[in-house]
């Protein structure tokens, strides 16, 4: 056998590992950016440090359950952004940094993040129109309202008891935020992995008209998890709120790009019907120590948009390419 043939033969094996191991090959690559990190920064490698990537990565993977539930029913949402940030105003300016309305704060924000999910819903599943587009849209509408709301300006700062439950550390390393992921964990992957909903969110991605024919309310399964969505942004952005204190408009909007990516690294695809939460759990893991690293470098924030870019192209081309639709 020639050399040529072997090589072939290799990558061809390698690709299959990576195509059908994408979670794993997620924290693979989460292993090498920590290590780069030790490399660049070694003394940035401490309990402060770690407490914050788990902190941060916990915030960044509650938007991601939602954005996978939407990738896999063949949706797609670029307005969790616009909620987190709307939520993180809404829970800043009720508290006004004084304990106690936190049941206000979250039935009204998981109220709005439900509404907004279930435009974005009826919008591009419903009527029919392109879901980028229509989401796009939408958060641009909810942004506007940030700065009615606002005038712009900083108002108010979320409750010390809530900022305590996020950045309060156990044992000086763990971030409180945990006990967070502890329940809304658990619950996105009985949902995905054990519920009939899950279910029927796998069929309806990977071919909708068959999934119609068996009986599945196509239609119901895909606004439903916009729905989902919207509430995990909107729960997210009050844990950002009590992570930064205050919150201005449009603090959080990143976050639409960041979880998307997240999601896809972790590989669930465009296509639908391929995706776990796990993998945007690595996902998002990878996302947050590549802003460290590109941190460590202190390159002008211009520089390591770019860099991050160039590198996340590099990421989704080495071993997260969407199968074909199938009709």
């Amino acid at each position: 056998m020639s050399d040529k043939s072997i090589n072939r033969d290799f990558f061809s094996r390698l690709n299959l590992f990576i195509q059908t191991h994408t979670a794993l090959m997620a924290v693979f690559i989460a292993i090498i950016l920590l290590i780069a990190t030790f490399i660049v920064s070694p003394s940035s490698l401490n309990k402060v440090f770690f407490g914050n990537i788990i902190l941060l990565t916990i915030i960044l993977s509650i938007p991601a359950a939602g954005q996978t539930m939407v990738l896999i029913g063949g949706g797609m949402d670029f307005g969790v952004g616009a909620v987190m940030s709307a939520t993180a105003i809404l829970t800043t300016y009720t508290m006004r940094g004084q304990n106690g309305h936190f049941l206000q704060v979250f039935f009204i924000a998981i109220a709005i993040g439900a509404v907004v999910g279930l435009i974005n819903g009826i919008c591009s599943v419903k009527i029919g129109l392109p879901a980028m587009i229509v989401t796009m849209a939408i958060a641009n509408i909810v942004t506007r309202m940030q700065y009615i709301l606002t005038d712009g300006v900083l108002s108010g700062s979320a409750s010390p008891a809530l900022a305590a439950t996020v950045s309060y550390r156990i044992f000086g390393v763990i971030p409180a935020i945990v006990m967070y992921a502890a329940i809304i964990w658990p619950i996105t992957f009985f949902i995905l992995n054990k519920s009939r909903y899950g279910k029927q969110l796998y069929m309806v991605g990977n071919n909708p008209t068959a999934a119609g024919l068996t009986g599945v309310k196509v239609d119901k399964i895909r606004i439903i998890s916009y729905v989902f969505s919207g509430v995990l942004a909107a729960f997210a952005g009050i844990l950002g709120a009590a992570y930064m204190a205050t919150a201005r408009c449009q603090i959080f909007d990143g976050y639409a790009y960041d979880s998307l990516i997240a999601v896809i690294i972790g590989g669930t695809t465009f296509a639908g019907g391929t995706g776990s939460y796990a993998g945007s759990i690595a996902g998002s893991l990878v996302m947050i120590l590549l802003s460290n690293l590109l941190t460590s470098f202190n390159l002008p924030s211009p520089m390591r948009n770019i860099l991050n870019a160039v590198i996340l192209i590099l990421l989704l081309m080495l071993y997260n390419r969407s199968k074909s639709v199938r009709q």
